[in-house]
């Protein structure tokens, strides 16, 4: 079994700042950590192979300093890491990523891709069905547990829905996209800190994959950001101990007020 994870190189979003001439993300001295979901991914991915067997490929598109979430994620445990990165990549939305990362799946070759279900930077949870739209293969979303039938090589996957969970069966080729509450990430052991030193990161540019350049990037993309803010809070606070009746008859008073009921 080999098992492909992609991740993301995300903002630590409690430190977020926004250029208020620019509408742009600062991340000039903004901490980078593995997107949460994305790291619940490799979680999940480790776990069948510890059960089972399985070869755990660690994948992420991203500029040079992104190694460093592949190199935290071979520290977990991970098998082999690639990076995909080259200035025709810059500028991809959802779509174009998508593109890139489906046709190095396609050169690497994969029984299983992981995902998480979204990122915390522009929580679209688009990617990940993306790919297995361009690869042609199932996906399970929302995972939020995953076991597996060796006698039958099938995956068995616990989905969650808002009310309800829904229990799935995938034999063969499949792509899932994965709950950060499905496990908690295990930390980097000695071990594997002393090993992934001496494993090298493959590079994955442009030139290695089979994909049409009027397709990725900028002119690929065809979504665009207009423009971003933070929200602004009013700090002016009024704080009022009454009882439970009369508590709640004011909170709708004030609701009401501000026609937002």
């Amino acid at each position: 079994m080999k098992i492909i994870v992609c991740i993301k190189q995300v903002p630590n979003t409690t430190e977020i700042k926004i250029d208020p001439i620019t509408n742009t993300l600062k991340r000039d001295g903004v901490p980078s950590i593995i997107n949460p979901d994305d790291k619940t991914a490799i979680e999940a991915a480790l776990q069948l192979k510890e059960k089972y067997g399985a070869t755990v490929t660690v994948i992420t598109m991203g500029p040079t300093q992104a190694e460093k979430a592949l190199r935290e994620a071979l520290a977990m445990g991970a098998d082999e890491a690639f990076l995909l990165t080259d200035r025709a990549f810059a500028g991809s939305d959802t779509l174009a990523t998508s593109t890139i990362i489906a046709a190095a799946i396609k050169k690497l070759g994969a029984d299983i891709v992981f995902c998480g279900r979204q990122a915390i930077d522009g929580d679209t949870a688009q990617v990940g069905p993306q790919i297995s739209e361009h690869l042609g293969i199932p996906q399970i979303t929302y995972a939020a547990a995953i076991d597996y039938d060796a006698e039958r090589g099938a995956l068995i996957v616990k989905r969650q829905f808002e009310d309800r969970y829904q229990t799935l069966e995938v034999k063969g080729q499949c792509l899932i996209t994965i709950l950060s509450t499905l496990d908690k990430p295990r930390y980097m052991n000695v071990w594997d800190i002393v090993g992934q030193d001496e494993k090298e990161i493959g590079i994955i540019t442009f030139n290695d994959i089979e994909v049409d350049p009027e397709t990725i990037g900028l002119k690929g993309s065809p979504t665009k950001v207009k423009s971003t803010a933070t929200k602004q809070f009013d700090k002016t606070i009024e704080t009022l101990e009454l009882d439970p009746e009369t508590a709640a008859k004011t909170i709708v008073d004030a609701l009401k007020s501000r026609h937002l009921i």
